[in-house]
């Protein structure tokens, strides 16, 4: 009798430290690099999110949209993520999720989609 194969599961190659940090890192925003009260719309593969910065070194943020804030939400953008353990920190990236932490809880939302600076 065949012994079943293992499930192996597929990983990004940007998950890997030398992809990672040789990623060109130009589809998408730094909010360390924005002007305070700068607004974002940032659609990801399930929700639209609106983010105003409020302090873009520090990554301080107001946050409205997907299921978790359903009305603005003081919260810090800890940056752009695949979920694990590499997060570019204060980035906000097409194809990656964004991790933001509210109400002493974390978030990360599915992959970001696009990304508009509101007038």
């Amino acid at each position: 009798m065949d012994e079943p194969t293992p499930k192996q599961d597929s990983i990004p190659s940007a998950a890997f430290l030398d992809k990672w940090s040789q990623h060109p890192w130009t589809n998408g925003v730094q909010v360390d690099r924005m002007e305070d009260m700068e607004k974002l719309e940032v659609r990801t593969r399930n929700s639209l999110y609106e983010i105003t910065i409020i302090d873009g070194p520090s990554g301080e943020i107001l946050v409205r949209g997907g299921q978790f804030f359903l009305e603005l939400t003081p919260a810090q953008l800890a940056g752009a993520t695949l979920g694990g353990c590499f997060c570019k920190m204060r980035g906000i990236y097409a194809g990656f999720r964004m991790e933001i932490n509210a109400n002493g809880q974390r978030t990360v939302t599915t992959p970001v989609e696009s990304i508009g600076i509101l007038a």
